[in-house]
């Protein structure tokens, strides 16, 4: 089936093109369009079917409306709920979002990139990925308006916001020592990221500051791709390897998930047995018995200051930036497991 043009809209509403092409494009009134003309037109644009063609319109008004946002994983509650508030607030300033994850791929990443710059997005929102910092300096470099979440590259000048993840640790690990709890594992994602890098960092620098020895032994790394069954035998190890510790910091929620299931597993009980805090909260740990005590993620701070991040860059405010590198205060949240 042809497709329908401008020019095919135009001679069913007995119309010029131009015409059209004014009422489309929110110009009606501006151009002394009667209303009722202009009516019509989006009357006969329903009937008919027509779409305007994606690229033609882009490359006639220099932009598309769109935002192009590349998280991990969709699947994740942390990027879900990111995805979810950065839609409602693009949708407030009339962008589209295009939206798609990385499973912490860098090629993946790459290539993502890519196919949102050939549909001609207006902006790029990206929880960077290892391994992608050539792309995003391309980006830079080609001056197109990009903002990292979550994370971010240090040798790359591009706005950023994510939580301050050190401070967020710092203030979970000294919760546990003011109750006299010393002996804390801290269970870790084996990603070169620098929000994991501050994590851990939160975790060795408190327990340092208090005189506490930190023991290599009492740190896991988990590999993020291995499968899930090998993650938690490698979690059910070092529990039992380390029947010392009193406490475990989880430093992703999808790790402290998996963690749950283990001291399930081993018939432990929190905090009785075992102190848990994890690193961003979980509608699983509100809910699951005594409750977990994490460090809550700001989604909607971190949503918001990206957009308008993004936005400043796009010239669609003009309010002044305090800073371009953001990072935003957590919210400790004290449940019944430590």
């Amino acid at each position: 089936m042809k497709r329908l043009t401008l020019k095919d809209v135009a001679k069913m509403a007995g119309v010029a093109p131009s015409t059209v092409s004014f009422v489309l494009n929110g110009k009606g009134k501006q151009m002394r369009i009667r209303e009722e003309l202009a009516n019509k037109i989006l009357q006969v644009v329903e009937k008919s079917g027509y779409e305007p063609h994606r690229v033609a319109v882009n490359l006639r008004t220099g932009q598309s409306k769109t935002l192009g946002l590349i998280v991990e994983s969709i699947s994740g509650s942390f990027f879900a709920s990111l995805a979810k508030t950065i839609e409602t607030e693009a949708e407030k300033m009339g962008y589209n979002v295009v939206y798609c994850s990385t499973e912490n791929n860098a090629q993946k990443g790459g290539e993502l990139i890519r196919m949102l710059g050939r549909q001609m997005v207006d902006g790029y929102l990206i929880t960077p990925a290892p391994g992608m910092e050539k792309e995003i300096q391309q980006l830079v470099q080609h001056h197109k308006p990009v903002v990292l979440m979550d994370s971010y590259f240090p040798n790359i000048k591009t706005p950023y916001v994510l939580i301050d993840n050190f401070d967020g640790v710092q203030k979970g690990v000294e919760h546990l020592i003011k109750k006299g709890i010393t002996k804390i594992g801290f269970v870790t994602v084996d990603v070169k990221l620098i929000q994991l890098q501050e994590r851990l960092r939160g975790y060795t620098s408190t327990m340092k500051e208090h005189g506490i020895t930190v023991k290599k032994k009492h740190i896991l790394h988990v590999q993020y791709h291995k499968q899930r069954e090998d993650s938690l035998n490698e979690l059910q190890e070092f529990i039992e390897s380390n029947p010392e510790l009193d406490a475990i910091f989880f430093a992703t929620n999808y790790l402290g998930i998996m963690g749950l299931e283990v001291i399930a597993r081993l018939g432990l009980r929190m905090p009785d047995d075992l102190n848990v805090i994890c690193f961003d909260d979980h509608d699983i740990f509100r809910l699951y018995p005594p409750g977990i005590s994490v460090i809550e993620q700001p989604i909607e701070g971190i949503a918001r200051t990206a957009i308008e991040l993004l936005m400043h860059q796009l010239g669609k405010d003009k309010t002044p930036l305090k800073d371009t590198a953001v990072e935003l205060p957590g919210r400790f949240i004290v449940r019944g497991s430590a």
